[in-house]
């Protein structure tokens, strides 16, 4: 059962912004953040779970344990709210209800008076079209939340990355901020992780590589570089060099983009699903960079009946000769005459 947590440090920021799981490892990134604590405040009963919060009238939460010489609790509200849709009073994102909305949790006066501050000069900047539905609530009690959501998208990353994808949090507030993965020169202080893996790969890829991985477009059909490839080799993510698929189950599918019939190690892709054009279909990604790569139907032919719909710009063609030279060189058994 959860436990009520001491409030005994200054350098503890409390806030809610939509589901816990993303506004942890959003706060994760910052320098100076020491650890970050989901749980649930605001309700009046004692001893909210997962299952009783919202019942109770608690809301999720994070806890934000930081350093005061790294960062002041200033340029923490500054992140939050490019973290947030603050004019949003009915929840967050895809999470609706009262147990989903925003609000600054403050543990004395003298946060409540930078919170304030820090509202009204977000109010007077004209950065948003619509009144701050934002609340500022006195702190009272904290609970933690169970332990299997305090590390969720580590422990259950394809699940967070879903969940996070087809919530919109991040898509908003690319509309909302600007395309600054939710960052805005608001904020004076920013996760350098992120916009500096932007900038690596934008230099790193061509526009159209790093809008389809990235930004998950689709090249088109007919006029891109593997749609009629037929040499032997194997294909790797463009931008983690992961192996994805092999010639050897490459075919014709008459469509105009890459297709095979099976991943070359299935352990390099993740399905998820993708509604996105308003039907239900399958989006392949690499597992470890989360490159889009293309989809999967299941209209196939044999053995497998799948027709793993790829965009050429996601991946890098290595052929048979080069598989050695280039670290890939356990596959070329695959391409040696069967005894």
């Amino acid at each position: 059962m959860a436990k009520k947590s001491e409030i005994t440090s200054e350098n503890i920021a409390t806030f809610a912004g939509g589901c816990f799981w993303c506004l942890k490892t959003d706060f994760e990134k910052l320098p100076g953040v020491i650890k970050v604590v989901s749980g649930y405040v605001g309700g009046k009963s004692e001893n909210p779970t997962y299952e009783t919060y919202a019942q109770m009238g608690y809301i999720e939460a994070v806890q934000v344990y930081y350093d005061p010489k790294k960062i002041t609790y200033e340029q923490l509200l500054n992140y939050f709210w490019c973290h947030i849709d603050p004019t949003d009073g009915g929840g967050q994102f895809a999470d609706r209800g009262p147990e989903y909305r925003s609000a600054i949790f403050y543990q004395d006066d003298t946060q409540m008076q930078i919170a304030e501050k820090s509202k009204q000069a977000l109010e007077k900047s004209d950065k948003l079209s619509k009144p701050i539905a934002t609340d500022l609530i006195k702190l009272t009690k904290f609970y933690p939340a169970e332990e299997y959501h305090q590390n969720f998208d580590d422990q259950n990353p394809e699940i967070y990355n879903s969940y996070r994808l087809f919530s919109g949090r991040d898509q908003t507030l690319n509309k909302l901020w600007g395309d600054t993965n939710g960052l805005h020169p608001i904020c004076p202080i920013k996760s350098n992780k992120p916009k500096q893996a932007a900038a690596t790969l934008k230099k790193k890829l061509l526009p159209m590589q790093y809008e389809v991985t990235q930004q998950s477009s689709t090249e088109e059909p007919f006029n891109n570089e593997y749609w009629d490839n037929e040499k032997d080799g194997i294909y790797v993510d463009i931008v983690s060099g992961e192996a994805l698929f092999s010639s050897l189950d490459k075919y014709d599918s008459g469509t105009g983009w890459p297709s095979f019939t099976k991943p070359l190690e299935p352990g390099n892709i993740v399905e998820e699903e993708d509604r996105s054009l308003f039907i239900s279909r399958t989006e392949v990604r690499s597992k470890k960079k989360n490159s889009h790569l293309g989809h999967v139907f299941p209209d196939g032919p044999a053995p497998t009946g799948l027709r793993y719909c790829m965009n050429s710009a996601a991946m890098r063609f290595v052929s048979k000769k080069d598989l050695k030279k280039e670290g890939y060189g356990k596959y070329l058994k695959l391409f040696s005459p069967k005894k």
